[in-house]
């Protein structure tokens, strides 16, 4: 999970529900950081949200096909 502090090139994982806009103010960047450690509900609602980038592991399924071939 990330915070974004400006809208960047990838605005799917904001839709996703895997990264959270928060704007520059240090009391908006708190108080959602809060929100995320504080609450299982919300916490759990961003970590258990589709990747839009994949599962993690790519690199395990390369390996093993690279082993498979050589």
């Amino acid at each position: 999970m990330v915070f974004e502090l400006k809208m960047k090139k990838r605005p799917e994982s904001v839709d996703a529900g895997t990264v959270k806009l928060v704007g520059t103010k240090v009391q908006h960047i708190v108080s959602e950081t809060s929100k995320l450690l504080d609450n299982q509900q919300v916490y759990d609602s961003m970590a258990k949200a589709h990747n839009p980038y994949g599962d993690g592991k790519a690199c395990v399924r390369i390996i093993n096909f690279m082993k498979k071939i050589s």
